[in-house]
């Protein structure tokens, strides 16, 4: 057990990132970072269209480099025994491929087509086809969507399918199948030149292209066909057939196995989306709701099979067997923008900064961009300390979060956030708490939803970047949801529980709770309500709950 390793890649919204592991502890040998140069550039999206897409070789590319980067850091020895690699992304994030597998962006025709590139989570541009999908959904006996919440999102599979053929035909006519980035990486690594010989993971097919086992696999032609023409077909070039992410998708190509300075028997897992994994390397625990907290949030809870029948909770983002942890029904949430509510402000405040102070003539370049990065760093710590001083009150400020619309409870993209009680007292700070605190109440929606629908949520498991680096969103979380939070003390819990899959795909584990088991890092940082917040936070969030309902007629 000792000389066994494996690698866990996360593929995340602004990077990749690779770690290797030890499979006997968990404890990381190396990780490595690549932030993608094109989606940097801002290439290839246009936010006042929400479009947002991103080209295929930002992840090859990050792929090779984080990978060799973090071989170099570990060394040899340890590259030679590297057992297994597994990847996580996020989701839903599909592209065109033609029939070898091949993504259209990487055919010298369709270099510079967003169309033909991978079409990024936070892309909304299908909000009418996800509208079409849900009222065409009543016109059958079956409900398809019952898997899924009830409600069909722009985020996800088939509406972006439907948009991409409707609006350039030269994809439609080169596009012979339709693949989730999770899925799709596996597929390189082992190389695939296939498409039919792809092995698709449970956690994307259940939760965002309508696969169920009850459905006999994905709904029937006619439910596509009859929606659109365009449709006609277009199952029989998917798949019949799902994997959990415990097991392999097959063995490193000899390509690949060169170019990442590999052995040729390295194992490589079932793809998962990045919060699934998540929540695993946060060491999930049934009925405890695991927040993958960054530019959006994942929300992930496990229920045993036996507990879930005859319930299906609304309005979330799907509950599919195995797509957590296998054997179990996992329950996905989230809200569409979290750390991206925060980061629009801190943009909005530094438009000045960035538009101003950069044409100044007063100062040299270099001092002028070593004194725009650090008031643009030290924007969000600054508003927190100021934030958290303020004395909040019943009729302060209140906001709603809807800055990239609501993905749960209930999905809809077309929704717009909202600040209300403006006074010439508010200022940067007292807008930023409110914002906080439109996020948590959020979070609260989420969690009263799958508590009404009667599963029990007994606590909160804190993962990722805003509830490392921020305690005062973290207490601020736990006094509105009136409930305990766990911050696990991994950096990089994603990465890590891919890294867990792979131990488990490589046989290392018999089963992916022996890996969570023996690999997980444990809890750093505790969060206890308090009681006297709890009760102002609760008057507010009342008034949230009319502010949202009053929002929703202005759509």
């Amino acid at each position: 057990m000792k000389d066994n390793y494996v690698i866990g890649v996360d593929y995340g919204t602004d990077s990749v990132r690779s770690i290797i592991v030890n499979a006997a502890n968990g404890l990381e040998l190396a990780s490595s970072t690549f932030y993608y140069p094109r989606w940097k550039k801002g290439l290839y999206c246009n936010a006042a269209t929400q479009q947002f897409r991103q080209h295929p070789l930002d992840y090859i590319d990050g792929l090779k480099f984080t990978i060799n980067n973090c071989i170099a850091k570990a060394g040899s020895n340890v590259a030679a025994n590297v057992k297994a690699i597994s990847v996580d992304t996020t989701g839903s994030t599909p592209i065109a491929v033609n029939e070898a597998g091949t993504p259209l962006a990487l055919l010298p025709e369709f270099a510079e087509n967003p169309n033909a590139m991978f079409v990024l989570w936070k892309d909304h541009t299908s909000i009418g086809e996800a509208a079409e999908i849900n009222e065409h959904a009543t016109k059958f006996d079956t409900n398809y969507l019952q898997f899924v919440g009830g409600i069909y999102s722009s985020e996800w599979f088939w509406a972006k399918l439907l948009r991409t053929l409707r609006i350039d035909e030269s994809v439609r006519k080169a596009c012979y199948s339709w693949v989730e980035h999770c899925d799709w990486i596996p597929f390189l690594l082992t190389g695939g030149s296939n498409i039919k010989d792809i092995k698709i993971g449970v956690c994307a097919a259940g939760h965002k292209a309508l696969w169920n086992e009850s459905f006999g696999g994905l709904p029937p032609n006619d439910f596509f066909a009859s929606l659109d023409p365009l449709l006609d077909g277009f199952t029989g070039k998917l798949f019949n057939k799902t994997y959990t992410s415990n097991q392999a998708a097959g063995t490193i190509s000899a390509q690949w196995a060169s170019k990442l300075g590999l052995p040729s028997n390295v194992t490589i897992g079932i793809g998962a989306f990045d919060c699934h994994m998540g929540a695993v390397g946060g060491q999930i625990e049934p009925y405890y709701l695991s927040k993958v907290m960054g530019t959006s949030t994942c929300d992930m809870l496990v229920a045993p099979v036996a507990d879930m029948q005859n319930k299906l909770v609304k309005g979330i983002c799907g509950q599919v067997d195995g797509s957590i942890i296998p054997g179990m029904i996992g329950l996905e949430a989230g809200q569409s923008a979290f750390g991206d509510t925060y980061a629009w402000w801190r943009n909005t405040l530094a438009w000045p900064l960035k538009n101003i102070l950069a044409n100044s003539t007063l100062i040299n370049e270099a001092t002028k961009e070593q004194l725009i990065n650090e008031a643009i760093d030290n924007i969000i710590p600054t508003l927190t300390k100021e934030a958290e001083q303020l004395n909040w009150t019943e009729n302060d400020l209140l906001a709603v979060d809807w800055l990239n619309g609501r993905r749960t409870p209930d999905a809809n993209q077309s929704l717009k956030a909202t600040i209300t009680g403006l006074h010439l007292g508010s200022d940067a700070p007292y807008i930023f708490r409110a914002l906080v605190e439109a996020t948590c109440f959020g979070a609260k929606k989420i969690v009263d939803r799958i508590v009404e629908e009667g599963v029990p949520v007994k606590g909160l498991i804190g993962l990722g970047g805003v509830a490392k680096k921020s305690p005062f969103i973290m207490q601020m979380m736990s006094d509105v949801m009136n409930m305990p939070i766990r911050i696990h003390k991994s950096e990089q819990t994603c990465a890590a529980g891919a890294a867990m899959f792979a131990a488990t795909a490589a046989g290392i584990y018999n089963k992916v709770e022996d890996a969570m088991a023996a690999m997980g890092q444990g809890f750093d940082a505790f969060y206890q309500p308090n009681s006297a917040k709890t009760a102002l936070y609760q008057k507010r969030y009342e008034k949230y709950t009319a502010l949202a309902k009053a929002s929703e007629a202005f759509v």
